[in-house]
């Protein structure tokens, strides 16, 4: 895995995590966290009961993954999926900072227009360290999310760096088939000129990204869309376009509205809150090529862990390439290939 200056942070806090989980302390604990000092607690509750994978293991994982995963999460406004009671029981999406929330955790204010909250702007937690990302872990927030664009050190919301595909199937079909639409998305953007990166979702689905020069979210939409629409006349049979669920039987569901501004998508790295603790894992294109059976892309933890160790972000051009060689869109998608 990479080294970074948080790695030290890293380690003490896995092993306190890991060293409590597996023993049978529940009471608070306090831990140094670079320059901060943050409490963890309740480290042996079970938040995976098929598994037994418990609070101290989730922590323990955050930690470890955090010099890959604080990459992707910098600048961007946080979405957390949290489940107190574990992933059997009723979760909730909270956006706006919580009650607590400790001074030095970096927040920002943005307008959310059509607030389903009656709000007229959200405090959104900003995880651009180590300490923030065990905090927020810390309120069982197992699942992170964050949209396609950044916030800049002021705090005002910049155009989209991040293009996504978000591919969902719709049963029978599996991600056996979203692989083969990857593949044709794959082309379909290279002629474009745009650089494709996949990852799975961690649940049923996947998704593809590409780094972008700085592009108002609607044009990214928009591009998006007018793709999915295309491949989707050229393989009627295997994909659709449409979000409503009862044309997705057996097909790949394009959805390019993930690349609305409002739109959150679950995070490279981010556990899944499913039976066991699937992590939203990045793939070789290799790995798509091949893929025959669901098993075969299915990541847990520790395996997500030692990938790592293996071959190190495999979705750093995300956040490493400069924008001379980020794409810039064209200003609609090419044909579908037949």
């Amino acid at each position: 895995m990479p080294r970074s200056p948080s790695d030290a942070a890293s380690s003490d806090v896995a092993t306190r995590a890991k060293s409590s989980s597996s023993s049978s302390a529940t009471t608070r604990q306090t831990v140094q966290v670079g320059e901060r000092r943050l409490a963890i607690s309740n480290l042996d509750k079970i938040l995976y009961p098929q598994t037994g994978f418990t609070k101290g293991e989730m922590l323990d994982y955050y930690a470890r993954v955090a010099p890959v995963l604080l990459p992707h999460l910098a600048g961007r406004p946080l979405t957390r999926k949290r489940y107190p009671n574990g992933v059997d029981e009723q979760p909730f999406f909270e956006k706006n900072a919580p009650r607590g929330t400790p001074e030095w955790v970096r927040t920002v204010t943005l307008p959310v227009p059509g607030s389903t909250k009656n709000r007229e702007t959200i405090d959104f937690v900003v995880v651009d360290e180590l300490a923030t990302l065990i905090w927020a872990a810390n309120l069982a927030s197992i699942e992170l999310h964050v949209p396609q664009w950044k916030v800049d050190r002021a705090g005002k919301a910049l155009d989209a760096d991040l293009l996504v595909l978000d591919l969902d199937p719709g049963p029978p079909a599996s991600i056996v088939e979203c692989c083969e639409v990857a593949l044709l998305l794959r082309d379909a953007l290279r002629e474009d000129g745009v650089t494709a990166y996949p990852k799975t979702s961690g649940s049923k689905g996947m998704q593809l990204y590409a780094p972008l020069q700085p592009t108002p979210s609607d044009d990214a939409r928009d591009y998006a869309r007018v793709l999915a629409t295309r491949l989707e006349k050229a393989r009627p049979h295997l994909i659709v376009s449409e979000m409503a669920k009862a044309v997705r039987h057996g097909k790949v569901f394009i959805d390019w509205s993930q690349n609305v501004a409002a739109k959150t998508t679950v995070a490279p790295y981010s556990l899944r809150a499913r039976p066991e603790p699937t992590v939203s894992t990045p793939i070789t294109w290799d790995e798509v090529s091949s893929c025959t059976t669901p098993e075969q892309l299915k990541f847990v933890a520790g395996e997500v862990l030692n990938r790592i160790e293996a071959d190190g972000d495999l979705l750093a051009d995300l956040v490493t390439l400069p924008n001379s060689r980020r794409a810039r869109l064209p200003m609609k998608a090419r044909p579908a290939v037949r």
